[in-house]
């Protein structure tokens, strides 16, 4: 009788580790899923300027850029570079616009192709 009370204890403190690992794994899945969905955005941004051939103004701009169904703050950020036919494009993307919490940062360097 004593051997199948430690044993159902030993299960029983086995489950709980399972169930909060289980918990963990689900809680990380969420993470990885808006990191992705902000690295979309930043990419999309930076390929929209690359294929637009645009020559962006130096200076700073923010802009909504939501990817399904996760709302997303973009902040894009231009200056210049030591050779004035370059510029330096840096895209941030946050979980929403009041948000200190940065998800993502992606920058480029964008040729005057004009």
């Amino acid at each position: 009788m004593l051997e199948v009370l430690v044993a159902l204890v030993i299960v029983g403190t086995a489950l709980g580790a399972s169930l909060r690992a289980v918990g963990s794994l689900t809680q990380n899945s969420s993470g990885l899923r808006a990191a992705m969905m902000a690295n979309w955005s930043a990419e999309n941004r930076l390929t929209q300027i690359r294929l637009g051939k645009e020559w962006p103004a130096i200076g700073s701009r923010a802009f909504e850029c939501a990817q399904g169904d996760l709302p997303l703050h973009c902040e894009e950020k231009v200056s210049g570079t030591p050779n004035p036919y370059f510029r330096r494009v840096e895209v941030s993307v946050f979980a929403d616009a009041n948000s200190e919490r940065r998800i993502v940062n992606l920058s480029q360097v964008v040729p005057n192709a004009r």
